[in-house]
């Protein structure tokens, strides 16, 4: 068997490392990490810590291809933001596309009540948002996660992955 080298220990190194790449973030006035779950807290956590700012959640799903669901055919995100990716050769039927927005509103919902319990969300309106994931595959859930923060008219947004 072959090691593989990768390039972080685990989320919270990628983290730090991150962290060193958005130092010029540092003590800006209104500075706010938003991290996406479940990935993206740990490492949002070490990015926030390392530039001494708060940290918040913002929820968005994978809308996943039925039969399919690693693959992502869109995302939701609070605000009513739906983003639909071109899925050349792949058919999914209206009716499909609808029940899994449905579940994954629901799940959208559930887990806005599970991470935040009775706080409320940091107000983004002329904040710099530095908004954090662990990866990206498709990108739908970052592009959704964006299009919604943007609703919420920040000074400045930055996507950190």
């Amino acid at each position: 068997m072959t090691a593989v080298n990768l390039p972080f220990r685990d989320r919270r190194h990628a983290g730090q490392v991150l962290a060193t790449h958005l130092e010029h973030y540092r003590g800006r006035a209104g500075l706010l990490v938003l991290a996406l779950p479940r990935g993206g807290v740990a490492v949002g956590f070490e990015v926030a810590r390392e530039l001494r700012a708060p940290l918040d959640i913002f929820v968005v799903r994978k809308l996943g291809v039925p039969g399919h669901e690693e693959y992502a055919m869109g995302a939701i995100a609070s605000g009513g933001v739906k983003i639909m990716n071109p899925m050349p050769g792949l058919t999914v039927g209206p009716a499909a596309i609808a029940a899994v927005v449905e579940r994954e509103q629901a799940e959208l919902v559930r887990r806005e009540h599970l991470y935040r319990k009775q706080r409320l969300a940091v107000p983004l309106h002329g904040r710099t948002v530095l908004v954090v994931d662990d990866g990206l595959a498709t990108g739908s859930t970052m592009q959704a996660a964006v299009l919604a923060i943007r609703q919420q008219h920040p000074l400045h947004l930055a996507v950190a992955v």
